[in-house]
Order: C-alpha cells, then structure tokens, then sequence
C-alpha cells in the first residue's frame, strides 16, 4: 500500500473514472484486504440491510485473474459477519441474456447450502443473505430495495418469525432513485447510489461534493476511492474492458450455437415432414395398389358371373331345344316334367 501522503487526489481519480458501477471496481473498492476497504463494506451494508455491522470478513477477496474462457465470471463478494451471516453481493449492470430471475435464486440456494452441517442440527444453519445492485429496472413497484423470503400463496410465510427465516435474496435497482431529489430529502439508501451513479463527476456535482463535505458514510467511501493508485484504476478499467469484451464474444458465441441448434431442429423437423410425406406417399400407393387389386378382382368376378350366366343359357337352349323334340314325338308335358325333374310351369316357361 502506497503511503497516503501519495495517493493521488480527487482530480487524478477522476481523470481516471472512478466509476462504481464498474464490476472490477465494485469488488475492489469493497472486497481488498485493508481498513479503508473493510470501513467503507460495513458502510454499504449497514445502509442497505439496515442493521448494525461491527465485523466483517471477506471470504474471496481475490480477484479473477483469468476470465477468458469463463462463461460469466462472478466478480461478486462474499463475506462474513462475527455472528457468521453470509452476505453475497454482486453487481449487475445491465440485463444480459443469461436469465437473472433463474441465476440469483440459483446463487442464493447454492449459498445457503454451502454451510457443512455433518453432525450438526438444522437449527443452526446461519443466515444467508443474496444482495444485488442492479443498474437495470427489474421489478414492477416503486421500492428500491426489495427483499424476498419464502412464503406461501397469500402471502403466508413459511416460518412464524422473521429471525427463523434463514434465507433470503436482497435487490437494490439504482434508476429508481430518483436523481433530481434535493439531497436534503434523500435517504442514506438514496444517497449511496446517487455516489455510485455519480462518483465519477467529482466536486463538479454539487450533491457528490455537498455529500463529500458532510456525509460520514460518503467521506468513508470516498475515503476507500482516494487510496486506490492510478496504476490500479487502469487495470481496474482494462480488466472491465475486457471482461466485458469477453462477455460479449461468448454471448455472441452462445447465439450463434443457439442458431445452429435451431437451425438443426428445422432440419430435423423438415426431415421429420419429408419423412412422413414419404410415408403417406407409399401409404397412398399401397391403397392405390390395393384399390387396382380390387378392381382386378371385381371384374375377374364379373367376368366369372357373365360365363356362368353364359352356361346357363347355353344349358337352357339345349334343354328347351330338347323338350320341343320330346313334345314333337308326342311325349306328354307330365311325361316331360317328370322326366327333366322340372315343374310343367318351370317348363312353359322355358319354352317361352
């Protein structure tokens, strides 16, 4: 750590954009190992969970060193109060693709279950809190900070005292404040995140410069900003730069993949139709086929019918050619019926 005599002044910091919102800067301004560091993260989170903050430890104050091929490297804090409360706060800038509403619930149950409780009773599971300043609206109300618990449809909660609700997730959205309010009228809450928004402007904002005469809090944080070196504002800004860069590269990546597997699915799909039109193609043709076999059947048995028909009156012309002869020879018509096994009128008739 540089000698404070040395530390650059508030001009120099802002030729190099003190910017908190700045995800490297968040983590480093809050998350270093020194007094300066550790002052200004009891600030924050005595102002935002609005409880009373003594004794915190960093667990990961070290920073990422290579974030190239990570998915979404997690520039988040996670500390630790003296009654062993977890806090972890995270900074998230702007709506990204990864969906937010499934990601913090995942960090917030992945938290809670990291506690080792081998031969221990669930009544000592300590609280777990998920705290994120979101530079993006994402609720629809007018509350800044949001805290959400488990409860039950109706607003039932799911343990009879809020001490017993061990897990909880924490939203902080800054466009809600709203920035034109005199600073007289602003909350401690209110007047953080205006020095978040607006660090970066220097005594050349007159609320940042009002705040930083006479706010404790502020002069804390400002404190924390004024011991960071010009070297470390530069790789804080080139890290963001690049983690940023990077964070686009893969999503670009991670649509293109989504394209591809879409386009898949569409091939597979027309496929799929092809396919099926194949096989109604040889359905068809196998009714064709079938109807062809019937026709062919029919007319076989048409054509049996009309030989037979054929027959029976070749047999029919014998017979009554036959019976004229016997009536010819004066043989009777009982004679003849009797003799051909046929009625007399059976007989008349095919005389006809």
């Amino acid at each position: 750590m540089n000698d404070l005599n040395e530390m650059p002044t508030r001009k120099e910091v802002l030729m190099r954009s003190a910017n908190l919102l700045n995800d490297f800067a968040f983590k480093y301004v809050f998350g270093e190992d020194c007094k300066e560091a550790n002052d200004a993260l009891k600030s924050l989170l005595t102002v935002f969970l609005e409880r009373s903050v003594n004794k915190v430890v960093v667990k990961n104050s070290e920073m990422v060193k290579d974030f190239s091929k990570m998915k979404s490297p997690r520039l988040d804090l996670l500390v630790e109060f003296d009654d062993q409360t977890m806090v972890d706060l995270e900074m998230q800038l702007r709506q990204t693709k990864d969906n937010l509403m499934n990601r913090f619930p995942y960090y917030s149950a992945r938290l809670h279950g990291s506690q080792d409780m081998e031969g221990k009773s669930y009544s000592q599971l300590k609280e777990t809190i998920v705290m994120i300043f979101f530079n993006v609206n994402i609720f629809d109300n007018d509350n800044i900070c949001n805290t959400f618990r488990y409860k039950c449809d109706g607003d039932l909660p799911f343990v009879k005292e809020e001490k017993e609700d061990r897990m909880k997730l924490r939203t902080i959205e800054m466009p809600k404040v709203d920035l034109n309010k005199p600073l007289e009228d602003m909350n401690e809450q209110e007047k953080m995140i205006y020095y978040f928004l607006n660090c970066h402007k220097g005594m050349e904002d007159s609320k940042i410069k009002m705040m930083i005469e006479s706010d404790e809090v502020i002069q804390m944080l400002e404190k924390r900003v004024e011991t960071i070196s010009d070297d470390r504002w530069k790789k804080i800004i080139e890290d963001f730069q690049k983690l940023h860069e990077n964070e686009e590269r893969i999503e670009l990546q991670l649509e293109l993949e989504e394209l591809q597997k879409a386009k898949e699915k569409v091939r597979k799909a027309q496929e799929d139709v092809r396919k099926a039109e194949e096989d109604v193609r040889k359905e068809l043709e196998d009714v064709r086929k079938a109807q062809e076999d019937v026709r062919k059947q029919v007319e076989e048995a048409d054509k049996k019918v009309e030989d037979a028909n054929r027959q029976i009156e070749q047999m029919n012309q014998v017979m009554k050619q036959g019976i004229k002869a016997m009536l010819a020879n004066g043989m009777s018509l009982e004679f003849v019926s009797k003799s051909l096994s046929k009625s007399e009128d059976e007989i008349m008739e095919l005389l006809k």
